[in-house]
């Protein structure tokens, strides 16, 4: 065999390399969610917790749009349950604080929302 000793070293290279991300990532800690700061005053939001963590970005998208550009202010949730469709003053009025809300999970997860592109963020929530 030619160059059997280069191939074989090359082969176990390889395999270190490639099985090098899963043999770190078991000696890592393990993944914690960031804890935020809930509302005291309320105990449900406009949807379920499982429904907001998951659809909040859809759902305020929607409300962009029926706002802005189908004249619509008012949501009825899965309760039938109205609510003013508004960011500032249906959300922010009972997650007072911007930052120990939205920007530790935004922060956690890496991602950039575009809020407060628009939205003016109002003093004491920043």
């Amino acid at each position: 065999m030619y160059n059997g000793f280069a191939i074989v070293a090359g082969l176990v290279i390889f395999f270190a390399m490639l099985t090098a991300p899963f043999a770190l990532g078991t000696m890592t800690k393990q993944y914690k969610e960031p804890e935020l700061k809930l509302p005291k005053n309320e105990k449900e939001c406009i949807e379920s917790t499982e429904y907001m963590r998951t659809n909040h970005m859809q759902l305020l998208n929607e409300w962009r749009d029926w706002a802005l550009r189908d004249g619509k202010r008012t949501y009825i949730n899965h309760k039938g349950k109205e609510f003013t469709i508004s960011l500032q003053n249906t959300c922010l009025k009972c997650h007072t604080s911007k930052a120990d809300f939205c920007d530790k999970c935004h922060n956690d997860a890496g991602v950039s929302p575009y809020c407060w592109d628009c939205h003016i963020q109002p003093e004491g929530l920043k």
